[in-house]
């Protein structure tokens, strides 16, 4: 049998129009530290982004989830990606004002990171 390790997940969400508080679901992040794991996966649904803010710039949320993905796999070029893993966690689902936020952190048990990173995806983004 396996062993179950603790994890932490955030959802992360679009917010175009941060004084509105509306927001669409697209990814999830996921850190576990016993299994040096930390990682998101999004899925951009481009007409459904549309629909929702018509003036959403897509190309600058792609530019905001391709920092997302450097800051989880600690490419050195930037300062927050040197930190170590937990505190790049922190930092990614830390509160920010931006159209790109995360949900309050939420705790599990898992053997696999990499499953539950997607199970979580399909349940709470697709």
């Amino acid at each position: 049998m396996q062993e179950n390790h603790l994890f932490e997940y955030a959802v992360i969400r679009v917010m175009p129009r941060v004084e509105r508080e509306e927001f669409l679901n697209i990814g999830v992040i996921l850190y576990c530290k016993q299994q040096r794991f930390l990682q998101a996966i999004y899925t951009l649904d481009e007409q459904r982004l549309s629909a929702f803010c018509g003036s959403l710039d897509i190309a600058v949320l792609k530019e905001y989830l391709h920092a997302f993905d450097q800051i989880c796999i600690g490419n050195k070029t930037g300062t927050i990606a040197r930190l170590d893993m937990a505190s790049r966690f922190r930092w990614l689902t830390a509160t920010r004002s931006t159209i790109l936020q995360t949900s309050k952190v939420h705790p599990g048990f898992t053997s696999n990171p990499q499953a539950t990173l997607i199970r979580l995806h399909e349940q709470l983004v697709l």
